[in-house]
């Protein structure tokens, strides 16, 4: 597959711990560079990746907690011409789940906001969920 760039950001807000919102990250995404960047009342964390191994962890995740078909309907949502973009709930990926979010909605503490880019994005979507087929043993 073609060269991959992940980019991810969240805010670290004043009630939050960063190891926590650190580990959050690293529950879905394994050994991102992580950087810490000053906002106003906050710190955002921002972290990148290269190439499909910097999205293993992720894949795998989508196949162990079965839920490939809901997360191949985001992405799709999310895609651009180079590019799928989409929204994870922080206090879930602590605890090493994932959750789709919206980017302002039903995440209190905001939410983990993923980028990758790609030269084709459908077939990064293929690779990440593929499409799901019901065999029956009739």
């Amino acid at each position: 597959m073609e060269e991959i760039s992940l980019h991810v950001e969240t805010e670290i807000n004043s009630t939050e711990s960063q190891e926590k919102v650190e580990e959050a990250v690293r529950n879905i995404f394994g050994d991102v560079n992580l950087q810490v960047k000053p906002l106003h009342k906050a710190s955002l964390l921002v972290g990148e990746g290269k190439g499909k191994e910097s999205l293993t962890r992720l894949c795998d995740l989508l196949r162990r907690e079965h839920i490939r078909g809901a997360a191949r309907a985001v992405f799709l949502e999310g895609m651009e011409k180079k590019a799928i973009r989409f929204c994870l709930n922080k206090q879930v990926a602590y605890v090493g789940h994932i959750s789709f979010s919206k980017e302002n909605a039903e995440s209190p503490l905001g939410p983990i906001k993923v980028k990758i880019e790609c030269r084709d994005p459908r077939e990064l979507v293929e690779w990440l969920a593929p499409r799901i087929t019901q065999k029956h043993g009739w």
